[in-house]
């Protein structure tokens, strides 16, 4: 039970946060590129990576915490769902170059943070 009010709250705080940047990009740029999504997605892989990459012992062998962090506010702050869509919107928009500059920097950008922030501790 103690796991799942972790991720409860996780979640919780990283949709928050995830809420956060969106309301901060929007306010102050005007974009046809869904920058909101790219940064929370950008964040939360440097966030899962640091914890699991650095304070991996502390981390993976406490259940709450890494219920807390991998699971609930990373899971809260990033968002497949959202860059699914909003790519998908931009090429019905006749935005390609947009589309495939979303996909080719999202995935390069989180894969890359994944794979050399965690060089030394695997996933």
């Amino acid at each position: 039970m103690n796991n799942i009010l972790m991720i409860f709250v996780g979640g919780g705080l990283g949709s928050l946060a995830r809420y956060g940047i969106s309301v901060f990009v929007k306010s102050n740029f005007q974009f046809v590129f869904p920058l909101a999504t790219l940064l929370s997605n950008i964040i939360s892989c440097v966030v899962l990576a640091i914890v699991v990459g650095i304070f991996s012992e502390k981390v993976l062998t406490n259940n709450s915490l890494a219920a807390l962090i991998v699971i609930g506010f990373c899971g809260g702050f990033s968002t497949f769902s959202t860059f699914s869509f909003e790519t998908v919107e931009l090429f019905r928009n006749g935005n390609n170059s947009f589309a495939i500059a979303n996909i080719l920097i999202s995935i390069t950008a989180c894969l890359g943070i994944i794979f050399f922030l965690t060089k030394s501790n695997p996933v």
